[in-house]
């Protein structure tokens, strides 16, 4: 069986986890088409509040400047995944796996199908029905008579068939930062967390580790700690 080894970060501001990323994407990438069994390496974080606008995405859809967002104590980067505007803080569980999905013998697609049905698992086990709505990447709570929710947005960059970036699930995220941007483009949809959806506290490491074992199952890979 493939293996992948997981690496928790912790809090770490979102550029040194950029580049971080970045090097272990140039390792996996020189390393394509070797023997080994490692598939790559996943990185589960928690970032100070930042920012992020998708390459394709719309610099109107930050709702404030840059020096309002600095007088709050939040970052701002146009980075290289897909996806519009997100924001990432404490009480996210954040995740980038770094993976080669050639030897994983899947697609882009297939590969971002199975990261939404992992997270849609994960919300599951806290009572939560986590779903997909065409055309918008990410999971979401949907009932009728309501305007969609997103739990989780994902935002993936993938070259020689080699991952970067991933997915943010909304553990207890302060959903009020939201409120400076149109959330992945959207203005008439919202954002939950599992904490907003059942009223409790849960903790993050719980969730976290829910996250590793459900992906370990999706992907069909070994995860273990470094």
């Amino acid at each position: 069986m493939l293996t992948v080894r997981t690496i928790d970060l912790g809090r770490v501001p979102y550029r040194d986890c950029w580049e971080y990323q970045q090097r272990l994407f140039d390792v996996l990438t020189a390393r394509r088409g070797d023997a080994s069994d490692e598939a790559g390496w996943l990185l589960t974080v928690e970032h100070p509040p930042v920012y992020t606008l998708g390459k394709s995405g719309k610099a109107q859809n930050l709702l404030v400047g840059e020096e309002f967002l600095r007088a709050k104590g939040a970052e701002y980067y146009h980075i290289d995944r897909g996806g519009d505007i997100t924001f990432h803080g404490p009480g996210q569980a954040v995740c980038y796996p770094i993976l080669d999905l050639a030897r994983l013998g899947i697609g882009l697609r297939e590969y971002i199908f199975r990261l939404e049905e992992s997270v849609i698992e994960v919300v599951g086990r806290y009572g939560i029905r986590g779903a997909r709505i065409a055309g918008a990447s990410g999971v979401w709570i949907v009932e009728e008579g309501a305007a969609p929710r997103k739990i989780c947005a994902i935002g993936v960059r993938a070259s020689r068939f080699v991952t970067m970036h991933g997915f943010a699930l909304n553990v207890s995220t302060d959903l009020e930062w939201f409120g400076l941007i149109n959330p992945c483009g959207f203005v008439d949809r919202g954002v939950t967390s599992i904490e907003r959806e059942t009223g409790r506290t849960v903790p993050m490491d719980e969730v976290k580790k829910s996250i590793v074992t459900v992906l370990s199952e999706k992907l069909d890979v070994k995860i273990y700690n470094k």
